[in-house]
């Protein structure tokens, strides 16, 4: 049995509090998506610039490299324990950098994951590049994966092109860094941004799904999730970003507060079309209540 660090009120949005590769052993709920952003083990004492200032590009401990053969077992050992706990028709995203994303490839190819996608996120507003002596890192990378090779996974294709002036949506998305009115509770230094985290939600999950976040830090994806009508399960080693978490959870309990955020999530053609989808979305009935 595992007490959560937080649990709402409406049992839609969970956080645990720990290491993910001893955690998630330990209960036997199977998922119906997982959102992973991995460190990308880049805190190399490097330096960037962010709002006009120098700034350090460290994130943390838990972001540093030690080594290929490091970053090899590490990738292979959550990759492994989050297929267990994903449904045979289940899917999986991850988000990398050069630093980390073919390690990632090449062993989601290994534990016989079929890849699907890899999008390229191109941000509207990078850091420009310091040192002026290669081009300006301004994307980062999304693998798309299913589980099985042959079992059918799910993908909303009609509202990817709606979304995409009704024409097939390529795999290069244009879509701006995380705004300020997304740090309202507070700022993970590596915060993805709820148009990203919503795209991807809605293009490969029904209403009710449940979604797995291994390093959920300040938890866009479950909050992503739960505007989405989705349910969430987050696991974070670090309590700083976990009550940012639980802020940002609590924060969207308001209704005001909920609907504004969705007319802000860019990606859309118009203000009001994700909430006109999600009330036209034909409701899908999970019966399924998180089992820790």
């Amino acid at each position: 049995m595992i007490n959560p660090y937080f649990k709402s009120e409406d049992r839609n949005f969970y956080l645990l509090h720990g290491d993910s590769m001893k955690l998630l052993p330990k209960f036997d709920h199977k998922f119906d998506m997982v959102f992973a952003d991995p460190p990308y083990f880049l805190s190399n004492n490097g330096l960037s610039i962010q709002s006009g200032k120098i700034v350090s590009v460290n994130k943390g401990k838990w972001d540093k490299s030690h080594g290929f053969e490091y970053v090899n077992d590490f990738n292979r050992k959550w990759l492994s324990l989050a297929r267990e706990k994903m449904k045979d028709d289940a899917t999986i995203w991850i988000s990398g950098t050069m630093h980390n994303i073919f390690s990632i490839g090449q062993l989601l190819t290994e534990l016989d994951f079929k890849i699907l996608n890899v999008i390229t996120w191109e941000k509207n507003n990078p850091p420009p590049n310091f040192s002026c002596r290669f081009f300006t890192h301004s994307t980062e990378q999304i693998i798309w994966a299913r589980k099985k090779e042959k079992v059918p996974h799910y993908f909303n294709y009609e509202l990817m092109k709606q979304l995409n002036g009704d024409k097939q949506m390529k795999d290069v998305w244009k879509l701006p860094a995380i705004a300020r009115w997304e740090k309202s509770c507070g700022k993970h230094p590596t915060q993805k941004p709820l148009s990203v985290l919503t795209r991807l939600i809605l293009a490969s999950t029904k209403p009710n799904a449940w979604i797995l976040d291994p390093f959920t830090g300040g938890s866009t994806t479950g909050i992503a999730a739960n505007l989405a009508n989705r349910r969430f399960l987050g696991i974070d080693q670090e309590e700083e970003f976990l009550n940012i978490s639980k802020k940002r959870k609590l924060e969207i309990e308001n209704k005001k507060i909920a609907e504004l955020y969705k007319q802000k999530i860019r990606g859309f053609n118009d203000k009001k079309e994700l909430e006109l989808f999600l009330f036209e979305e034909p409701k899908v009935e999970y019966k399924t209540k998180l089992k820790l």
